[in-house]
């Protein structure tokens, strides 16, 4: 059965942004600007995202495992 996962690149600085959106970047995996990380579709992940989602880019891939 194919897992629906979420690949999140970080396209832009969060310099002149809150330390809440600083720390909810950390917390999704991003320690550098163009870098992706994958994780599952999950609300809190969702959640995570909503809030940066301006420093962010998203998509939506299945995983054949």
């Amino acid at each position: 059965m194919a897992e629906r996962k979420l690949r999140i690149t970080w396209v832009k600085s969060a310099i002149g942004y809150g330390r809440d959106q600083k720390a909810t970047i950390r917390a999704l995996g991003l320690h550098h600007l163009k870098e992706t990380v994958e994780h599952a579709d999950t609300p809190a992940i969702r959640g995570m995202v909503f809030k940066v989602q301006h420093l962010v880019q998203v998509e939506e891939v299945e995983d054949i495992a």
